[in-house]
């Protein structure tokens, strides 16, 4: 067994103690390791390192380790193994800009680790309560978009999670709305729960249309909904507490059940909001992300990039052990603050505007086609909604 084998053994058997443990001595140990080995197969992160004073022998702590801009994927192949080794490369996720975007290369051992992981996150904040349940995903399929990791990572959802009736949304058309609305009916008829997962901005256009007809739906109960993106981009201006309040007006789904997670091409783990998790478990705490045993993620000053006290406004800096085939630590330009179990993400720094922008902007979710597919959405309004429900509810009739 190589090296890079051995320490995915290791990582495994750490992902697998699950959400619940805190071995903060384990995963500095693992760290090192993950460093050594970056350290030793990345030249351009070797240079990187060595200019800053920083060698795998002369530190001991995790937070010492050098964290690359989010934006050096595009200008290098960042990558701890060979790259015809690769099994997967994916776009970044375009949070310095459309244009430009890197990619990111994963070998299987790597695919692997995070497959294992965001499972276990998925079941542990999106479905703890229930083994599967019919899914309608608002994003392309990995055969529309192969460069997505939404989508790549959403079919891995659905063959987890999903039912046979589960299905993806986007075709080259757009969104498919005949069938969101037959889902919904659907659901409301039959009283079995449903899960709505997919880009923040197609939600938002699908509400904006719904706002524009006055029409609202009736999720049974234990109906969920999660989207990844951004809540500031081609469909306007949205605060999280107004999505939120758009997924309860709209498909009558509470707070509780809305779930965001936010997704970097450049971090291989997910985050997810705490909020269903904790409804769940009787647990009363604030909505944000909650970063698990496998990651930490620090809040640094934009100027210094030094750490900052919890409950201060910074950048954030994910460093995570399912990283192994790429960079362990990523300097983001996302604006959060560091909170108990995690951190929330509020915005975007913006030099150019002196500061940063409470924008909540994860982001659009990568991938060419899908911001063509986003472009095409902005100039095509969804007609008749009325009229189609209607229809849909004639053919599931209670």
């Amino acid at each position: 067994m190589d090296n890079t084998a051995t320490l995915d053994a290791k990582i495994v058997d750490f992902i697998a103690r699950g959400l619940g443990h805190d071995d903060e001595i384990r995963f500095n140990e693992l760290a090192l390791q993950v460093f050594a080995l970056q350290y030793a197969n990345i030249a351009p992160y070797r240079e990187y390192c060595n200019g800053k004073g920083v060698s795998p022998g002369n530190i001991d702590d995790w937070r010492l380790i050098p964290a690359v801009p989010s934006a050096a994927f595009r200008s290098h192949a960042l990558a701890s193994f060979p790259l015809e080794r690769a099994v997967q490369s994916n776009l970044t996720s375009g949070t310095t800009g459309r244009k430009n975007r890197g990619k990111v290369y994963r070998d299987q051992g790597a695919l692997d680790l995070i497959m294992q992981a965001n499972g276990m996150l998925t079941r542990g904040y999106l479905f703890p309560d229930v083994e599967r349940m019919k899914i309608m995903l608002m994003v392309p399929s990995p055969k529309m978009a192969p460069s997505m990791g939404m989508a790549i990572g959403l079919e891995q959802v659905r063959k987890q999670f999903g039912t046979p009736e589960s299905a993806f949304l986007i075709s080259p058309l757009g969104l498919d709305v005949n069938a969101l609305l037959r889902a919904i009916r659907q659901a409301e008829v039959s009283g079995e729960p449903l899960a709505l997962i997919g880009a923040t901005s197609c939600f938002i256009y699908f509400f904006q249309a719904c706002r524009q007809e006055d029409i609202r739906f009736r999720l049974p109960p234990g109906s969920r909904i999660c989207d990844g993106g951004g809540y500031v981009g081609q469909f306007g201006e949205w605060t999280k507490e107004e999505f939120v309040a758009a997924c309860t007006r709209v498909f009558s789904v509470p707070a509780s059940h809305c779930v965001n997670v936010l997704g970097m091409a450049e971090s291989s783990t997910n985050y997810f909001d705490n909020v269903l998790r904790n409804h769940l478990a009787g647990k009363m705490a604030p909505r944000g992300k909650e970063s698990p045993p496998w990651t930490r993620t620090l809040v640094v000053h934009p100027e210094t990039l030094q750490p900052l006290p919890v409950g201060e406004i910074g950048l954030l800096r994910h460093y995570d052990l399912t990283n192994r085939a790429m960079i362990l630590g990523v300097q983001t330009d996302n604006v959060g603050v560091a909170t108990a179990q995690g951190f929330d993400i509020l915005g975007r720094w913006s030099k150019d505007k002196g500061g940063h922008v409470i924008t909540y902007s994860g982001g659009m979710p990568s991938s060419k086609i899908f911001t063509t597919l986003t472009d095409y959405l902005m100039n095509r309004r969804i007609t008749n909604l009325a009229g189609k429900y209607e229809k849909a509810k004639k053919g599931l009739q209670p």
